[in-house]
């Protein structure tokens, strides 16, 4: 088959539809990738078909305004800043779409790309499957993503309902740009003012969940067409090596912990170094910090402290002691993998809902908001987790789980199913 997956977002968001492309590309199938230009070398040294549009995340949470959004930690001011960026791109996003399908059989999309893909397949008459690494769909088994997980002592029906809510929250969002491509591109009526979640697009197709059974088990509400396969890693390039120093580093001391936020910016960065060194002293814990993107720096580092630009998680984490980060899905499933405790900071949406997973699997403290950070919270979190063994053999004991499942695989049998079940017209 010829498949267009719609990828958008951070590097967090693609990379796990760059892994999904990948094992499908090694399956025999054709397998292009529509996402934003500086993740070409991303999808093309996987070997899959490359076709950009136009945006840049990074340049997005670097500006002034979303640093700000990101610092408060507002969803609904954060998702009415993205929309008027959508409302910008959408008539580029919805014609590169268009001509992605050229000869596509299949389209696969998650939450960055869903909208766009409803359109894209309801105009070309195409299969599409949903495939999402957060949990999307409505359950009464425990809230929504963007809701405190206490919410499941108000009942089952609440939250169902709160999964609802979400999907209106993003929706009304987006729905003036999406309006926009299906009026003055794709030559579509408008989706309904409720969203367009009850496409016949959608109607008996399969939802693939890129999640571990054993972090997020599928609830019994989930019909049998939904599918909790396993997180989808791009595992580091077998040619990749790390520096001479880093390795050092590692080699001549106790484990580090690990330290970063991801995309998440910090509007001073220098502050949140110097937090981050001074909790670091308290716990006499050597650390391996991660610059970011807007170059979390701090000038005459100790030498307990090394300081990495980028590493693949798949190499490092394994090999440190703890690790510190924002609480992103791809991050959080890595740190998991990993076996290590995990101190999750989250800065918004969906991240609070994996650091208060974390906490309930006993594999990490607490999550910490980034706003409530200081020394005293971040010191007495990481000497919990280095030095509490039951929380630590929990780790080690969930990390030997999802390291032998194989959530590719399971998504490209899915796949091939429908595939020889007729459900795509070739």
């Amino acid at each position: 088959m010829h498949i267009l997956i719609i990828a958008l977002g951070s590097r967090g968001d693609v990379q796990p539809y760059v892994a999904l492309g990948k094992g499908l590309k090694e399956a025999g199938h054709v397998v292009r990738l529509i996402t934003y230009k500086n993740f070409e070398m991303l999808v093309s040294s996987c070997g899959l078909e490359f076709w950009p549009v136009k945006g840049n995340v990074q340049e997005i949470i670097e500006s002034k305004e979303m640093r700000e959004l990101l610092e408060k930690g507002n969803f609904l001011a954060i998702t009415s800043r993205t929309a008027k960026e959508a409302q910008r791109t959408t008539i580029n996003l919805a014609e590169e779409g268009l001509a992605a399908c050229q000869g596509i059989d299949l389209l696969i999309a998650g939450i960055g790309g869903l909208y766009l893909a409803i359109s894209l397949a309801e105009k070309l008459a195409l299969p599409l499957i949903q495939a999402y690494v957060v949990p999307f769909t409505a359950t009464k088994a425990f809230p929504g993503v963007l809701f405190p997980q206490s919410l499941s002592k108000l009942g089952g029906a609440v939250n169902r309902l709160s999964h609802h809510l979400i999907r209106q929250i993003l929706w009304q969002g987006f729905r003036t740009a999406d309006n926009l491509a299906r009026q003055q591109v794709l030559d579509l009526p408008t989706a309904p003012f409720w969203g367009p979640y009850n496409s016949p697009s959608l109607h008996n197709s399969p939802i693939l969940y890129g999640l571990s059974s054993s972090v997020i088990p599928k609830p019994s509400d989930w019909d049998g067409n939904t599918h909790v396969t396993g997180y989808w890693f791009l595992d580091s390039a077998s040619d990749w090596t790390p520096s001479s120093a880093l390795m050092e580093f590692l080699q001549n001391g106790s484990p580090p912990v690990y330290i970063g936020f991801g995309s998440m910016s910090n509007r001073k960065p220098e502050e949140t170094a110097d937090l981050v060194l001074q909790a670091l002293a308290r716990t006499q814990q050597r650390a391996i910090l991660l610059s970011g993107w807007d170059g979390l720096r701090a000038e005459n580092l100790p030498d307990t402290v090394f300081i990495v630009d980028s590493v693949p998680h798949s190499w490092l984490f394994p090999r440190v002691a703890a690790i510190v980060h924002h609480g992103g899905a791809g991050t959080t499933a890595a740190s998991l993998r990993a076996g290590v405790p995990s101190i999750v900071i989250p800065f918004f949406g969906d991240q609070t809902f994996w650091g208060q997973r974390v906490a309930e699997l006993g594999v990490g403290p607490a999550p910490i908001p980034r706003k409530l950070l200081t020394v005293e919270r971040l010191a007495q979190a990481i000497q919990q987790a280095v030095s509490d063994r039951t929380m630590r053999q929990r780790a080690a004991n969930l990390g030997a789980k999802i390291q032998a499942e194989d959530g590719i695989a399971n998504a490209v049998a899915v796949v091939k199913e429908i595939e020889k079940r007729g459900l795509v017209n070739r």
